[in-house]
């Protein structure tokens, strides 16, 4: 019982795990390490901060690429050989951990050895304008809405790792912290009226960044309604 309870009080507080973000997601910018898995769900800013770090390290387009949305075991291969030696972040892109093929990819993109070689197994067309193996050389951040827990051991033991997983308080101490930053279009009122009114509802599995974001444009278009408004934007 006492391990348990330490464990919980040595915990970092939100802010200082997206902080910890940045400094991990610069490590693997800047080359130092291959691969950074960050998990959590979505609309909180895990998006956002990987930016951050991109842009304050100065890399160009053609430095780093950014994936979203589906891919196969095959998409994954080609996107490795055809973006090799840069940096690629998969955001939410979730199946990707799952396949297992995909995985076992993975496990050689993401080795520490200096040498990582890829190899594609399955036959291959005569005229396949890929060949059937090569040496990886680029960096990947996965940015997953999936719980730490559910991807597979072998991917974490080769990545760095951030879990934004997140409380109903955490949630508005995060939001808290990068109002002022947001939307400069919407007086700071409004959005201080939106997060008092997520803060009433954060238990609710839709208050977010992007839930704020929206809330506080209702607020500004709707001064009389915007609480009915938000009540049904929210939902259950």
């Amino acid at each position: 019982m006492y391990k348990e309870n330490h464990y919980k009080m040595s915990q970092p507080n939100i802010n200082k795990r997206f902080e910890i973000l940045k400094n991990l997601a610069t490590m693997v910018i800047d080359g130092i390490t291959p691969s950074l898995i960050v998990t959590g769900e979505g609309g909180l800013g895990k998006t956002h901060s990987v930016n951050q770090a991109i842009e304050e390290r100065g890399l160009f387009g053609f430095d780093f690429i950014h994936f979203k949305g589906y891919s196969t075991a095959r998409g994954l291969y080609n996107t490795l050989y055809d973006n090799n030696d840069k940096l690629i972040i998969f955001d939410d892109c979730d199946s990707v951990l799952e396949d297992k093929v995909a995985i076992n990819i993975l496990k050689s993109a993401l080795d520490s050895y200096d040498k990582r070689t890829i190899t594609w197994m399955a036959k291959m067309n005569p005229n396949d304008a890929y060949p059937q193996q090569f040496d990886f050389t680029g960096r990947i951040i996965f940015i997953s809405n999936k719980k730490r827990e559910s991807i597979d051991g072998a991917i974490l033991s080769r990545s760095l790792t951030v879990d934004l997983t997140m409380t109903g308080d955490e949630k508005i101490t995060r939001m808290a912290s990068i109002i002022a930053t947001i939307l400069p279009d919407i007086e700071l009122d409004y959005k201080v009226d939106a997060l008092n009114f997520l803060a009433e509802n954060r238990d609710n599995k839709n208050v977010n960044l992007r839930t704020l974001i929206m809330i506080s444009k209702i607020r500004g278009a709707n001064p009389d309604s915007w609480k009915e408004m938000a009540e049904y934007m929210l939902g259950s």
